[in-house]
């Protein structure tokens, strides 16, 4: 076992775990656990976040919100489900994920089994350079359309382009607004404005983005 420690999580890697492992270290950890697990064709990596972690994160939930109400979207947030497909030997627990292009299809599930239904359209990735599992492969392989990564300051979105991640500029989501650049000097904001004042500003910048 490797144990790293980066500013805002702390990350155990496991090597040789065989699948049937995995399955039992998730039914053993159960749901109601901090911890997000990562498992790539044997390689396991246990991620706990910490403050800093937590908190970009849930600024960027609440941007993704605020964005599906101004764009009259409809959402179903998955948090960090556990997306895992045996057949390919690769599991995942993003930091938040959503459903909205196949939200009407997902609205009333309470379980997800990735051999019958859709992989989240869009997932989060906080701090993704201090990974020590790379989860785009995973992704990928389970077929996620959208992928944010933020690393403070600086953001990346992903879209699945026949099976390979094209780096974008803008969110083909969200109306393709130009969010790398923007997203980062919202959350900047919330730290001299504070969250709710920086949401209030954010959405009214989409607003006159929808107008233009």
């Amino acid at each position: 076992m490797v144990t790293t420690a980066a500013s805002s999580s702390q990350r155990a890697i496991l090597q040789n775990i065989s699948w049937q492992t995995f399955e039992s270290i998730l039914a053993e950890m159960g749901d109601n656990r901090a911890t997000r697990l990562a498992y790539d064709q044997g390689i396991l990596e246990i991620m706990t976040p910490l403050m800093p972690h937590e908190h970009n994160n849930r600024l960027l939930e609440h941007l993704v919100f605020a964005l599906a109400e101004e764009l009259n979207l409809n959402l179903k947030s998955t948090g960090s489900v556990t997306c895992k497909r045996q057949d390919l030997l690769r599991g995942v627990e993003p930091d938040s994920s959503f459903y909205i292009q196949n939200e009407p299809i997902m609205r009333q599930k309470q379980n997800l089994d990735l051999t019958q239904d859709p992989p989240p359209d869009l997932v989060i990735e906080v701090d993704y350079t201090s990974s020590s599992v790379d989860r785009m492969p995973i992704y990928q392989a389970l077929g996620v359309l959208e992928v944010w990564r933020y690393n403070e300051p600086v953001m990346q979105i992903y879209q699945l382009r026949e099976n390979v991640y094209v780096a974008c500029d803008i969110s083909p989501t969200f109306s393709n607004l130009p969010l790398t650049r923007e997203i980062p000097r919202f959350l900047q904001q919330s730290l001299n404005i504070g969250e709710i004042a920086m949401i209030r500003s954010f959405r009214g910048w989409v607003r006159q983005q929808i107008v233009n």
